[in-house]
């Protein structure tokens, strides 16, 4: 790249490998650290080329509008339903993110919360540490292997926790809004129904307004009491409020969730339960991942500046 250095604004704080590496590589300012965010923007958006967000923070049409000379916008994580796509295609701002790299870990967690939700792990751990033990035994769980396993959205992440699924010998059918392409697995295009079909429902389902509330109490009315619900895909994609009622009235048997509505706030009611699993969304937080994701971030970056292009672009921006 040649001198000048690019101007990148950074929104959020990131790991500090890629904070460290963008400091090295472009001229960066981290709007965390201005005392008036909008004043500095007002005075200096126009300075700046690039924006690297993540998925949990995103960028809004006002902050795009607020930097006229955006070229490009990198993102951290897979999740767009925090980035507003459509104003950065009004701009012709192509926005990087990272797929693919993540896919595996999110599959392990989508597995972890069905088990443990399931065979009741972590409450059972909560039996022992307590004292439960020497006074009683600890109730019955539920099987996993064998049993039916229903995908909403069966992308990249969808299909590979159908692969860990085949491990367990578990029946998949899946939800999308159109058939997927080379694949052997059952479509259904009613959600009610496959609810209805599952034993174990896994959301793995993109975020935003056409998604919101997908999940229904029609969809755990189907669901029913036997069946479980695991989240890794966003908190709006279930009616948290109609979820958190069903788990306190066992109408459903259980949900393992990673993601809520209004993180890192979890209503006060889920704590409570003991046929909820609780994670603080952290599906892809392993080192190696949030490594790979690191780079990506970089390296659409580095291509955009180097080579005119993104190595991976968001579909829509």
């Amino acid at each position: 790249m040649s001198d000048p250095k690019p101007r990148v604004l950074q929104i959020g704080r990131l790991t500090p490998w890629l904070e460290q590496q963008l400091a090295a590589d472009f001229d960066l300012t981290l709007l965390a650290q201005q005392p008036d965010a909008r004043a500095y923007l007002a005075e200096h958006g126009a300075g700046f080329v690039a924006a690297v967000t993540s998925a949990a923070v995103g960028i809004d049409a006002a902050l795009i509008e607020s930097l006229p000379k955006l070229q490009v916008i990198s993102s951290f994580g897979v999740g767009l339903d925090k980035i507003d796509l459509q104003a950065a295609a009004r701009r012709g701002i192509p926005v990087g993110y990272t797929p693919e790299v993540l896919n595996d870990c999110v599959a392990d967690t989508a597995f972890t919360l069905l088990l443990d939700v399931a065979r009741r792990a972590t409450e059972a751990d909560r039996f022992v540490r307590q004292g439960g033990w020497l006074k009683d035994k600890f109730p019955l769980a539920t099987r996993v292997s064998g049993k039916r396993l229903g995908i909403v959205g069966l992308g990249r992440i969808g299909r590979t926790i159908a692969r860990r699924a085949s491990g367990f010998d578990m029946e998949i059918r899946y939800h999308n809004r159109r058939p997927a392409e080379g694949v052997s697995f059952g479509y259904e295009p009613s959600l009610v129904e496959l609810a209805r079909w599952s034993d174990f429902l896994v959301i793995a389902a993109a975020g935003g307004a056409e998604s919101r509330n997908l999940v229904s109490a029609e969809v755990l009315d189907a669901l029913g009491p036997q069946g479980f619900l695991v989240n890794i895909a966003r908190g709006t994609v279930v009616d948290e409020a109609v979820l958190v009622q069903y788990l306190q009235e066992k109408r459903i048997a259980g949900a393992g969730l990673d993601v809520y509505v209004d993180e890192p706030r979890v209503p006060e009611a889920l704590l409570q339960l003991d046929n909820a699993v609780l994670l603080p969304h952290v599906a892809s937080a392993t080192h190696e991942t949030r490594q790979a994701m690191s780079e990506l971030v970089l390296e659409n970056l580095r291509a955009f500046f180097g080579e005119g292009r993104l190595k991976v672009a968001a579909p829509g921006a």
